[in-house]
C-alpha cells in the first residue's frame, strides 16, 4: 500500500469515561496508521493523563452542547445529524470504529471506507423492547415518541451502514448481527487484548472474582446472589450507578470493593480460582484478561464469550473454563458446582496460550492486510 496515502479514523467520543474495548482499538490503530483522528465529541485532547492530549482532533457541533462531557447518549436524535457533518473529502481512505453512528459518515466514491463494528446500535434493534422497558422514556406519550425515534433511527442505520465498502467485526456474533440488520458480511477480527499487562500465575487462592462496570446489563446482582447462596467467598471490584444496591445485596462472604487502581485489578485477577462474567457481550475483554493470568472462567455461554472461553466439558484437553446457558441465579450455582468438579482439570498454561491468540501483535497483523487487501481490490475495481 502507498506511504501516500491519506487516512481519517472516526470514532463515536472520546471523553475520560468512554475507556472501553472500542477506545483501546482506537488506540491500537493509531499506532501503526498515521491517521487523522475525527469525533462527535472530544474531551481528551484536553486532558493531561490521555495518550490523546494535546492532539488535534475534529469535532462536530455537539461539543458545545450543556454536560456533553458526560456524554452525548442524551442527544440521542442528534447524532446521525452530527456525525453527517464532518468533512472528510481530502482522505483516501476512512477508517471507522463504530458502535452506534461512526459508520454513518458521508464519503465519496473515490474513497475507501472500512468500519470496524464493535457492536450493532443495539437498542435499536434487540435490546429495544428492554430499553423501552427500562426506561421511563419508555412510558407513556413519551414512549410513543421515543419509539417513533427508534423507528427512525433503523432506518438511518440500514443507510449508514450501506455507506460502509466493507465491514469488520470484533466477534462472529458481531458479525451475525451485521448480516441480519445490514444484509452484509464482515470479517471477524478479534479486538486487541493487552495481555501482557496481566501476571501468569499458577498458584490460585480461596475467592472467585468478577471485574465489571456496575450497571443493569452486566448482571452482577445474579452472581452475587448465586454466591450469597453458595457461601462462597466472592471479590466484586468496579463501580457504577448500581454499587450501593450491590454493597446493599451482598452478604458477608462478597466483598464489593468499588473502584481499584490496575495494579490492584491485575493482583486479583492473577490469583482469583476463577473468574465470574454473566454479562451478554459482543466480545467481552474481561474474560480474555482473566485467562491471561492462567485464571479459568465462569461465563455466561452466549455472544462474545462463546468464541473466547472453552468449556472444558466439550474441551477435556484445553478447556478454559466453564459456560452456563441462561442469565439467572440458578444457572450461575450450578455452573460454580460444576467448576468445583473440574477444578482439578484446568491447565493455567492453557489458558494463557488461549489467551495469547487475541494480543494486540496478532490484531495489528490481521487490520493491517485486511486494509491492504481492500484496497488492492478497490483498485482493481476502478
Amino acid at each position: 500500500m502507498s506511504n501516500n496515502l491519506t487516512y481519517a479514523l472516526v470514532h463515536e467520543w472520546l471523553t475520560p469515561k468512554a475507556t472501553g474495548g472500542s477506545e483501546l482499538v482506537v488506540k491500537e490503530i493509531l499506532k501503526y496508521i498515521d491517521a487523522d483522528l475525527y469525533a462527535l465529541i472530544d474531551f481528551e485532547s484536553t486532558n493531561p493523563e490521555s495518550y490523546l492530549f494535546g492532539r488535534s482532533i475534529g469535532k462536530t457541533f455537539l461539543q458545545n452542547f450543556p454536560l456533553a462531557r458526560n456524554g452525548v447518549q442524551k442527544y440521542l436524535p442528534f447524532l446521525p445529524l452530527a456525525i453527517e457533518q464532518l468533512d472528510l473529502r481530502n482522505y483516501d481512505i476512512i477508517l471507522s470504529s463504530s458502535h452506534t453512528v461512526a459508520k454513518g459518515v458521508i464519503t465519496t466514491p473515490q474513497q475507501l471506507h472500512i468500519c470496524y463494528c464493535h457492536a450493532t446500535m443495539r437498542f435499536a434493534w434487540d435490546l429495544t423492547f428492554d430499553y423501552l422497558a427500562q426506561s421511563f422514556m419508555g412510558q407513556g406519550i413519551q414512549g410513543m415518541m421515543t419509539r417513533y425515534l427508534l423507528h427512525k433511527l433503523r432506518q438511518w442505520d440500514v443507510l449508514a451502514a450501506n455507506r460502509v465498502d466493507y465491514f469488520i467485526a470484533n466477534s462472529g456474533h458481531t458479525a451475525s448481527r451485521i448480516w441480519r440488520y445490514y444484509r452484509r458480511k464482515a470479517e471477524v477480527i478479534y479486538p486487541p487484548v493487552n495481555i501482557d499487562r496481566f501476571s501468569y500465575q499458577t498458584n490460585k487462592e480461596d475467592y472467585y472474582l468478577i471485574v465489571s462496570r456496575l450497571v443493569s446489563y452486566k448482571k452482577v446482582s445474579l452472581i452475587i446472589q448465586a454466591f450469597n447462596q453458595l457461601k462462597l467467598p466472592l471479590i466484586v471490584i468496579g463501580t457504577g450507578p448500581q454499587l450501593k444496591k450491590m454493597r446493599q445485596l451482598a452478604q458477608p462472604n462478597v466483598q464489593v470493593l468499588g473502584f481499584q487502581p490496575d495494579d490492584v485489578v491485575e493482583k486479583y485477577m492473577a490469583n482469583a480460582k476463577a473468574f465470574v462474567y454473566a454479562a451478554y457481550e459482543d466480545f467481552g475483554i474481561a474474560p480474555v484478561e482473566a485467562q491471561a493470568c492462567g485464571t479459568p472462567v465462569i461465563a455466561f455461554g452466549a455472544g462474545g464469550t462463546s468464541e473466547t472461553v472453552r468449556d472444558i466439558r466439550q474441551h477435556p484437553d484445553s478447556g478454559t473454563g466453564i459456560l452456563f446457558a441462561e442469565q439467572s441465579v440458578t444457572a450461575i450455582t450450578d455452573a460454580v458446582k460444576t467448576f468445583v468438579t473440574y477444578e482439578g482439570k484446568f491447565n493455567p498454561e492453557i489458558a494463557r496460550s488461549h489467551a495469547a491468540k487475541f494480543s494486540p501483535d496478532i490484531f495489528k497483523q490481521r487490520y493491517l492486510e485486511y486494509v491492504d487487501r481492500c484496497y488492492n481490490r478497490r483498485q482493481k475495481a476502478f
